[in-house]
């Protein structure tokens, strides 16, 4: 993939294995510290690396980084997994924390959705829990996030997760990013796409 920079020089680029160990740093504390993400126990090594690569066999994995230093990850994957969903993927986006709030989150997305576009995906989805009231494990920022980047909530589940001893609401979130036309092109897989 071509290298891209915004004015902090922050440059988006494909993961690779080698990333593994600093994406887990970054992803940890979602687990254990927050209801950002719904999981209980941060995953091994191991566990993460060949999520990783499952990702990597059809949708981008990238990461941000500056000067050597990894800043977030964002990635797009299979939405629900039926052939008939296909020109639609789910999105999922974890930034340092420190780094939240400097335009990493929106360098990775749009690099994401540019990616998107060249498969031929053309609704993009993100899935957020979100409390009902703000507290120390959960506040509206995630929400408020994919809004200004311009998702719209489709749905919403109400008391669906449960974690740190408090029921979390969760609201599907869509993003269409292309023409829905009557006989529509296949979708490419990104190893396909020569963008590394």
């Amino acid at each position: 993939m071509q290298e891209q920079q915004n004015a902090d020089k922050v440059t988006i680029r494909t993961a690779t294995p080698d990333d593994a160990r600093r994406l887990l740093d970054i992803y940890a504390p979602y687990v254990t510290e927050t209801a950002v993400s719904f999981e209980y126990d941060v995953p091994s090594l191991e566990e993460f690396r060949a999520r990783m690569d499952d990702v990597l066999r059809k949708y981008p994995y990238l990461v941000a980084e500056r000067q050597g230093e990894l800043l977030g990850y964002a990635y797009t994957h299979a939405f629900v997994g039926r052939a008939a969903y296909d020109r639609s993927a789910e999105t999922t986006i974890y930034v340092r924390k420190g780094d939240t709030r400097t335009g990493v989150g929106r360098a990775l997305y749009e690099a994401l959705e540019n990616i998107s576009a060249a498969q031929h995906i053309l609704n993009l989805y993100a899935c957020i829990g979100y409390p009902e009231t703000e507290d120390s494990h959960l506040t509206m920022n995630s929400l408020r996030f994919h809004e200004h980047m311009g998702y719209r909530t489709v749905g919403t589940f109400r008391n669906c997760g449960y974690k740190f001893g408090t029921w979390y609401h969760m609201a599907w979130l869509e993003k269409v990013i292309g023409t829905h036309e009557a006989d529509p092109d296949p979708v490419i897989p990104f190893p396909e796409l020569g963008i590394v």
